[in-house]
Order: structure tokens, then sequence, then C-alpha cells
């Protein structure tokens, strides 16, 4: 009673329907946004895409166009595939209650639409940065790291605590990582060990007859050896 997405989220839960009605236990990254400080890196990447603005609008006033369904389509058929999303996904995606708010990037010299992100925001809680597309050819190369790491810095400037990310079950997901305050959900408590990430990581790449807490490589190089310690750092009573 009571309980918001917000709540299953810091579970360690993301959202398998888009109507928040459904949620699975992953691997997630998040930024704790309290901490988030911009990174040299970071900010090279900002300088990068100077000239190009961001703005966040609410759906009800955010109206998806026939011009912005191509320009989605586009870009989805030019990363998975034609049959990567069809034009009804795209529909469901931009109209469901999963898609709260949408962070749109113009290219201010041209006042062209360059990237459009979908997320669902809690205010003050989380702000969930779900599909982002983009100009695959638009001058900024890296248009896409340039969005995300707008969005850390928007809504750490407006007092959000977290700022979810996805899933990273694979090295090319490792770019979600790219920023302070970064955290992943092993499966049983949040860690902001990134030496811990990738050792599952490579161990997914392996033949697997164990779970990781069976594991006593994993257990000795990152909680002591100690069964012990896991159950106290997830908060499991003994």
């Amino acid at each position: 009673v009571g309980e918001t997405p917000a709540d299953l989220f810091k579970a360690g839960f993301l959202p398998s329907s888009r109507n928040l009605d459904r949620f699975y236990l992953c691997r997630q990254i998040r930024v704790r946004l309290e901490i988030f400080s911009p990174s040299s890196e970071n900010r090279r990447v900002l300088r990068k895409g100077e000239g190009i603005t961001a703005k966040l609008v609410p759906r009800a006033e955010f109206e998806f166009t026939p011009a912005r369904g191509e320009f989605c389509k586009r870009y989805t058929d030019a990363r998975f595939g034609a049959g990567g999303m069809s034009y009804e996904r795209l529909d469901s995606l931009f109209n469901s209650p999963i898609t709260s708010h949408l962070l749109l990037f113009t290219d201010a010299a041209s006042g062209a639409e360059v990237g459009v992100v979908t997320l669902y925001l809690e205010a003050n809680a989380l702000a969930f940065y779900y599909y982002a597309f983009y100009d695959l050819n638009h001058p900024v190369r890296n248009l896409g790291m340039f969005m995300m790491t707008t969005a850390a810095a928007l809504f750490a400037g407006r007092g959000f605590k977290h700022l979810h990310l996805g899933s990273c079950y694979s090295q090319n997901a490792l770019y979600k990582t790219q920023f302070t305050g970064v955290e992943f959900f092993n499966g049983f408590r949040w860690s902001d060990n990134l030496a811990e990430l990738k050792f599952i990581l490579q161990r997914g790449q392996q033949e697997i007859h164990e779970h990781l807490l069976e594991s006593e490589a994993y257990r000795a190089e990152f909680h002591g050896g100690d069964l012990a310690n896991i159950t106290r750092a997830g908060g499991f009573s003994p």
C-alpha cells in the first residue's frame, strides 16, 4: 500500500511493461545524483555538444507527430535493423505510462530536433532514462553520450536522487558507468565497485555451473570469502 514504481526501482527492478504493472529483477545501472559531479571526460563530451539545447517536456505537452515518428524509425532501423521497432511500438512507447516526460534536443543554429529521450520521472526520487533516439549523421559524433551526460547534469541540478540507465549484461553497456556516483544492482544489493561488475561480466562469457554466490572466487575477492558478509550487505535476516 502506498508503493510507487520508485520503490521497485530502488529494490533493483526495472519495468517489463510500458504500463508499469510488471517489473523484473535485473543487473541495472543507476547514478547517485547527490554525489554526481562531471568528470573531465563528462565535461569534454558536453563541450562537443555546445550549441545543442535540451528541454524537458511533459508527455501531455509533446505531440508525437508523423515526422517525429519517422525520425525515431530511421534511428531504430539503422541501429537494430528494419524489424527493430515498428511504428506501432514507437507509438505505444510515446503514449504509455512509462513515458511521463521527454527530453528534447535541438540544434540551436538550425532549429532542427536532433534527439529525444523517453523518460519516467518521479520528482526528487528518480529519473529513468529509457529510450534515446538521435541523428546518427549529426556532426557531433558522440551525440548519444552527450544526451545521457546532459540528462545526468540536468537531473542532478534539479535535486533528483537517482538516474536509472537500464541494464548491463555485456561489455558494450559499460559506457553507462562513466559517471561519478554510478552503482549497479548485483542481485542482492547496490554496489559501486566497478571491478565487481567487470568480474561478473567476464564470468558471464564462460560456461557457468554455479550461482554467483556459490563462486569461491567471487566471495573471496569481493566479500572476504564469507557468505555472512553477503547476507549482512544485502540486509537479509540470518
